[in-house]
């Protein structure tokens, strides 16, 4: 007898609320530590079985039983509290040694509690948590804790490190097993299975998000990072995920792409499961592919979207309406009046959704009006059926809008400037209404009632707690904890959005969105470059669209949209930045006078994301419509058409039409010069671009007089560590690596590696597109382990901050491959090199330079496998379309020739091998100078074919030329040197350039 005793005193029931879960794991885990056998049981009552029978059931449960209180655990049902003190009290009587309870109530809990003398864990830590909880139960705190297989659950009083997530929804109800569905699915993913993703589905209004929110506050507890994202737009999406980064303490910089790719590889390398990222509003999947982090993360959506097959490891999963348990539940305890009865009634009324019943609900909970009344309203005036082409909204019955109007009409009666308020907040995108920024308009901003209500904090308050109580409108404070907190921002279903806008006339809707818009316009800090005021500009996109700020006709709010298109353009948000350029093009080429200042501004911005984007041609066509229609309005002069003309150079530039550039930009810098002055920031840019455009047409010495010029301008106007004068500087030292002096080249670009070092991070992309050329100029003097060194962080970092097929990434793989072929892995050189020649084919066409330098390199890689028929067959290929690309007396032309006499001589086509390097050799002194390493390289090449065709003496000249030359300008020591004392054939590297 006695040991069975012994047995059941081992074996305890936990008895919690689902609300309450962490506690009850945390519970659990520290008796099971103390060797007791302790089983889970949710309570749940059911208000269909009589209270006592559910309260009943613990008592059949075997050993003692725990219960963890909490007001959620009360507000279960719900159940009246006379009946919990009644029943509560019987069953004490009756089995009062097997009943203990603990409590972490933070309001009134029912009289008869006091009976169980429950330990209070509230406000504790946890040692002085467990020894309460231990002595409660009559177990000795000093008795030692065995070791758990499993990591411990942490203590509930000390949530996650980077815990953020929306405030938890006192009023949730229901969804339990929904909820423990969600937390198996996820955990039971193994790393085989690839991401742990789960998108919850279902139409609007189901209570998708706040099952999420729930899902953080129940769960949160198991993982050590928990963070919310609103992705109902893709620019918001990737400023969110991007600020997790420094609250992870990752050493990044300011750029969005380097700040995600730092949080994606803080996710793959987490402990499996501790991490949790909720995406909602996740509409549009192919926006966020690239945003969802691979590896152990579990990731949880919530979208009407049901498509997900192009994302792959993502599972959908579908979310209904309410049961009708958990409706009366809601209702009775919203408006806690209804009976029942009553409560069932309107559920069936409203097809149990949790949308509709929360605005019945609240409708109630302010009015007297008797249930029946309204229950009669509902069904014998139903409104006009939803319009399904925008929003699900079909899938709901008919007397949406009459519960909807009904609590509209009774708000307009009782609170007028209140109603007013709805109505403006309903221009303003519904997820994030930023109520802040009302308080901070100027005064005159607003119409007259509600400039008064912004003003006075008290009514200011009330009017929004009126609408959270009145229309389930939800409210998010600034600080939580603070006595009086203010609201941040309020949440609006958009079903409710678009019920109150088309509820307003057309002039009423025109007033309303003026507001919107003279609000964001005083929010605007009209800096987009400015990285202090990007999180301001990522509050204000989104609204946009929702204020009608693409149909105005105020230049202010012109120049809003503006700002906000250049601040995705800085913030390198290139497809978010597309897709509102091209939105607001639409709505301004149909509005505007096509010569409008702001209508040219817009697609002046929009050429150069396309550019950044690597949409040449669509770039090239904008451009020349913006170039053409200033033609015919503006002056030869005028700025904005020269401004327009080196946006074209620039395009044209990236396709590889080097001299329409060059006049381009010639043009704009001389007459910039005639109205600037020759220092002018538009007269250095454009000559910039001048000389850039010389470097890539082989015309070093042209291109090194202008940029030799700019920089000396730079670097006495703006400080020596302004990023344009580095900028300047790096591409001056790789032209001077071009002309050969590998030593000056060298040491220009480790000055500027060490300033952008000082001034920024290795991840920076100007800090990596210099580490490359300083790799680049490392190999070309020789020192090959300091370029292995640079090249390779180079590429690593470039792939991870660029994405893998900027163009900026091929350029510094391209390198990096050239670097394996002759010092490192072979395959992965041939792979990595046949990649950036495919991807180079399809972004600038199989005629490109780049696309054809490409092919040469690739020829070498295959030569060096021993294929030299392939080889032959490629550097042909390059050759004749080098020359026609650029012409036959340019550098890269002369390169491919270089390359192909090797391969011809390879595959034991002497003379024509000899023929080639002959006139190679010629044309490299000619336009490169005799001394230059390529046309020295093309002697040593000449030498070579000389002595297979048995001229051994004047290969012996040639050869004694290319060597003594060598050590004069190189070194005894030089690589070069030393492959042309060992007779070594010569080749030649096409070296793409970043633009």
């Amino acid at each position: 007898m006695d040991s069975r005793r012994d047995a059941d005193d081992r074996h305890i029931t936990i008895s919690y609320a689902g609300f309450n879960r962490p506690w009850a794991a945390w519970i659990a885990h520290q008796l099971g530590a103390r060797g007791h056998q302790v089983a889970l049981e949710r309570w749940d009552p059911r208000v269909d079985v009589p209270f006592e029978d559910e309260l009943g059931a613990l008592t059949r449960a075997p050993g003692r039983v725990l219960l963890v209180l909490d007001n959620w655990y009360f507000g279960l049902g719900p159940i009246p509290e006379d009946d919990w003190n009644r029943v509560l009290r019987d069953t004490l009587d009756r089995q009062d040694d097997r009943f203990a309870a603990v409590t972490v109530a933070t309001q009134p809990v029912p009289e008869a509690v006091r009976l169980l003398d429950p330990a209070d864990l509230h406000d504790l830590d946890e040692q002085e948590a467990a020894r309460r909880l231990l002595r409660r139960l009559s177990i000795d705190p000093a008795r030692p804790a065995r070791p758990a297989p499993l990591a411990a659950p942490r203590f509930p009083n000390e949530p996650p490190e980077v815990f953020d997530t929306p405030r938890r929804n006192r009023r949730f109800t229901g969804r339990d097993a929904e909820l423990e569905r969600i937390r198996a699915a996820l955990t039971g993913h193994t790393p085989e299975d690839g991401a742990a993703r789960i998108v919850l589905h279902g139409v609007s209004g189901t209570g998708k998000t706040q099952i999420a929110v729930e899902y953080t506050h129940r769960f949160g507890s198991d993982y050590d990072v928990v963070w919310w994202i609103d992705a109902s737009h893709r620019a918001k999406a990737r400023e969110r995920l991007a600020a997790l980064a420094p609250r992870l303490g990752l050493s990044v910089g300011e750029r969005i792409g380097e700040r995600i790719r730092a949080v994606h590889e803080a996710a793959r390398a987490a402990r499996p499961g501790r991490w949790l990222l909720v995406f909602d509003g996740a509409e549009d999947p192919a926006q966020l592919t690239d945003l969802l982090p691979d590896g152990p993360a579990h990731v949880l959506l919530t979208a009407t979207t049901r498509d997900w097959s192009g994302v792959p490891g993502t599972r959908v999963s579908g979310v209904r309406a309410f049961t009708r348990a958990e409706s009366v539940a809601y209702v009775r305890r919203r408006a806690p009046r209804l009976d029942p009865g009553e409560a069932d009634e309107l559920a069936a009324t409203v097809l149990d959704l949790p949308l509709l019943l929360a605005q019945s609900a609240a409708w109630l909970a302010a009015n007297d009006v008797p249930a029946a009344e309204y229950l009669r309203l509902l069904r014998e005036e139903p409104g006009e059926a939803d319009d399904a082409g925008e929003d699900p909204a079909h899938d709901y019955p008919d007397a949406f809008r009459t519960a909807w109007s009904t609590t509209l009409a009774t708000l307009r009666e009782r609170n007028p400037e209140a109603a007013e308020l709805l109505n403006l907040l309903a221009f303003f995108a519904p997820d994030e209404i930023p109520v802040r920024l009302l308080t901070e308009v100027r005064h005159g901003d607003l119409p007259p009632a509600l400039d008064e209500l912004v003003r006075d904090p008290r009514s200011w308050h009330l009017a929004l707690r009126g609408l959270s109580e009145f229309t389930a409108v939800r409210l998010d404070y600034e600080q939580d904890l603070a006595e009086n907190p203010a609201v941040e921002q309020v949440r609006m279903h958009r079903l409710y959005q678009r019920f109150l806008r088309e509820n307003l006339t057309p002039e009423e809707r025109r007033r309303y969105a003026d507001t919107a818009c003279q609000v964001l316009v005083g929010a605007d800090p009209r800096r987009p470059a400015d990285t202090r005021d990007w999180e301001r500009y990522a509050l204000l996109v989104p609204h946009l669209g929702f204020a009608g700020a693409f149909d105005s006709t105020r230049a202010a709010v012109q120049d809003l949209v503006l700002n906000c298109v250049e601040y995705l353009r800085v913030r390198g948000e290139y497809r978010t930045a597309l897709k509102l350029c091209e939105e607001v093009h639409a709505h301004w080429r149909r509005d505007l006078d096509p010569a409008h200042g702001a209508l040219l501004s817009l697609q002046h911005k929009l050429a150069g994301i396309l550019r950044m984007a690597g949409h040449y041609p669509r770039a090239e066509r904008l451009g020349l419509a913006v170039v053409a229609r200033l033609e015919a309005d503006r002056p030869e002069d005028h700025p904005e058409l020269l401004r327009a003309k080196d946006a074209l150079g620039s395009t044209l530039l990236a396709l590889g039409r080097y001299a329409q550039a060059r006049e381009l930009f010639g043009e704009a810098a001389a007459r910039f010069a005639d109205q600037f002055g020759t220092e002018a920031p538009q007269t250095l840019a454009a000559r910039h671009n001048q000389g850039l455009a010389l470097l890539l047409l082989g015309r070093y010495p042209e291109a090194r007089a202008i940029l030799r010029d700019v920089l000396q301008i730079r670097q006495r106007r703006l400080r020596s560590r302004h990023h344009l004068t580095l900028h300047s500087g790096a591409v001056y030292a790789r032209l001077i690596r071009m002309l050969g002096d590998y030593p000056e080249s060298v040491s220009r670009l480790e000055q500027i590696v060490r300033m952008l070092r000082q001034l920024s991070d290795e991840r920076h992309p100007q800090s990596i597109l210099a580490d490359h050329q300083l790799g680049v100029s490392r190999r070309r003097a020789g020192d090959y382990a300091e370029a292995e060194e640079r090249l390779s962080g180079a590429a690593h970092r470039a792939a991870q901050v660029l994405g893998p097929r900027h163009p900026d990434t091929l350029v510094i793989q391209s390198d990096h491959a050239a670097f394996l072929r002759e010092h490192g892995d072979l395959q992965t050189a041939l792979r990595v090199t046949e990649a950036v020649a495919g991807l180079y084919g399809e972004l600038l066409g199989p005629q490109h330079p780049y696309t054809i330098g490409a092919l040469g390199n690739l020829g070498l890689a295959v030569g060096h496998t021993g294929a030299h028929q392939r080889a032959l067959a490629l550097a042909e290929a390059a050759h004749q379309g080098m020359a026609g690309a650029v012409g036959r007396d340019h550098p890269w032309t002369l390169g491919c020739a270089l390359n192909l006499s090797g391969a011809r001589s390879l595959a034991y086509d002497v003379r024509g091998a000899h023929e080639l390097s002959r006139e190679t050799a010629r044309g490299a002194a000619r336009l490169l100078g005799a001394t230059h390493p390529l046309a020295l390289s093309a002697r040593t090449a000449l030498a070579d074919d000389l002595r297979g065709l048995g001229e051994s003496a004047e290969a012996a000249g040639h050869e004694r030329y290319a060597v003594r030359t060598l050590t004069d300008t190189l070194g005894t020591e030089h690589p070069h040197t030393r492959d042309a004392q060992r007779r070594l054939r010569p080749y030649w590297d096409f070296e793409p350039q970043p633009l």
